[in-house]
C-alpha cells in the first residue's frame, strides 16, 4: 500500500520536473549558461575588489543585472523569427567590449599586478624577456608592418569565423564557434579579474626605432592607448580567442580556416614582437585555445537537447 502511494506521489513530481526542465532550463543554450556563470564570477570580483569606490560598484552591478536580463530574454528572441534568432545567438559577441572594459575598471580599483611572477616565468621558459628584446634586436620595418597588420585584423578574425559559417548556411557550426570563442574569453577574463597582469607595454619602456615607425605599428599603439584594459595580459585573450576562431573555421569550413590561420599565426607573433604581451602570455593563450577547441569534441558528441529541435538548430553541412 505504501509502495503504491509512494509511486503515486513521486510520478507526478518527476513529471512536473521534466516539464519544467523541458520548457524552462532547456530553452537556454550553452552560451546562455556560460554567460550567466561568468557574470557570477565577475560579480564576485566586483564585490571583493571594488573597495570603497561605490560609484563604480553600483554601475558594474547594474550592468551585470542588465546582462542577466538579456540572457533571460534570449530564448524568447530565438523563437521570434530569423532576426530574433540571429540576435539571440549573437548577443554574447556584442557584450565583449563592455566586459573587457570592466576588467580594466576592476583591476584599476584593485591596484595589484603580478607582472614580476610572469617575468620570472618568462625567464624560466625562454631565458630572456622576449617581448622587450625582439623588436629592439630585430627592428625590421617589413617584418613589423606584416606582424602589426596581423594584429590589427584581430576583430576581423573573431567575426569572420562565425559570420562566414553563418552566411554559408552552417548555422549550427556558427553557434558552436560563438560558444567556443565566448568560453575562451570568459576563461581569460576570470583569470584577468583574479590574477591581473599589466603586461610589458606598461612594465617596460616602449621601443622607438624603424620597426615602431611603420603605419600598422603606430595604428596598433593608437588603438591600445584608447581601448586597452589594464591587468588583462595573462593569458593573452587576443591569442586564445583568435586561435579558437581560426581552428573552428578550419574544422567547419576548411577554405575559411585556411584563410584565417596565417593571419592568426601572425597575430600570435605580433603580440610579442609589438611588446603587447609577454611570450608566456601568448603561450598560455595557445594552451587555453587548444583546451577549449578540444572540448568541442566532447560536447559535440552529447545527444541533442530540446534546444536542438528548434527551427534552424540542426547541423547544416552544406557544400564545402
Amino acid at each position: 500500500m505504501s509502495h503504491s502511494l509512494h509511486d503515486g506521489t513521486t510520478a507526478p513530481l518527476w513529471s512536473a520536473l521534466a516539464v519544467f526542465r523541458r520548457v524552462g532550463v532547456q530553452r537556454f543554450t550553452a552560451v546562455d549558461i556560460v554567460t550567466l556563470v561568468y557574470v557570477t564570477f565577475a560579480t564576485a570580483a566586483v564585490l571583493a575588489f571594488s573597495g570603497e569606490d561605490h560609484a563604480s560598484w553600483d554601475l558594474l552591478l547594474t550592468a551585470h543585472a542588465l546582462v542577466v536580463v538579456l540572457v533571460l530574454i534570449a530564448p524568447r528572441a530565438r523563437e521570434a523569427g530569423a532576426v530574433g534568432r540571429f540576435l539571440g545567438d549573437w548577443y554574447p559577441m556584442v557584450l565583449l567590449a563592455g566586459l573587457y572594459a570592466e576588467v580594466g575598471v576592476v583591476n584599476v580599483d584593485l591596484g595589484v599586478q603580478h607582472d614580476q611572477i610572469i617575468q620570472r616565468l618568462e625567464l624560466w621558459v625562454f631565458g630572456s624577456q622576449l617581448s622587450y628584446r625582439w623588436i629592439r634586436e630585430m627592428p625590421n620595418p617589413g617584418l613589423s608592418w606584416l606582424l602589426h597588420s596581423c594584429y590589427l585584423v584581430y576583430y576581423a578574425i573573431l567575426c569572420a569565423s562565425p559570420l562566414g559559417l553563418w552566411l554559408r548556411g552552417r548555422r549550427d557550426a556558427a553557434r558552436r564557434t560563438i560558444l567556443a570563442v565566448m568560453v575562451t574569453f570568459y576563461v581569460c577574463y576570470v583569470v584577468f579579474l583574479f590574477f591581473p597582469v599589466a603586461g610589458p607595454r606598461y612594465m617596460f619602456d616602449l621601443a622607438h626605432n624603424a620597426a615602431t615607425s611603420v603605419g600598422p605599428a603606430r595604428w596598433a599603439q593608437w588603438l591600445l592607448d584608447r581601448g586597452d584594459s589594464w591587468g588583462a595580459a595573462f593569458p593573452s585573450s587576443h591569442v586564445a580567442a583568435a586561435m579558437v576562431a581560426a581552428l573552428c573555421a578550419l574544422r567547419y569550413w576548411r577554405p575559411l580556416g585556411l584563410t584565417l590561420m596565417p593571419l592568426t599565426i601572425g597575430l600570435v607573433l605580433s603580440v610579442v614582437y609589438g611588446q603587447f604581451h609577454y611570450a608566456v602570455d601568448a603561450l598560455a593563450g595557445l594552451l587555453v585555445a587548444f583546451a577549449v577547441f578540444a572540448s568541442q569534441y566532447i560536447y559535440a558528441s552529447e545527444p541533442a537537447t530540446a534546444v536542438g529541435s528548434l527551427p534552424g538548430r540542426e547541423l547544416e553541412t552544406g557544400p564545402a
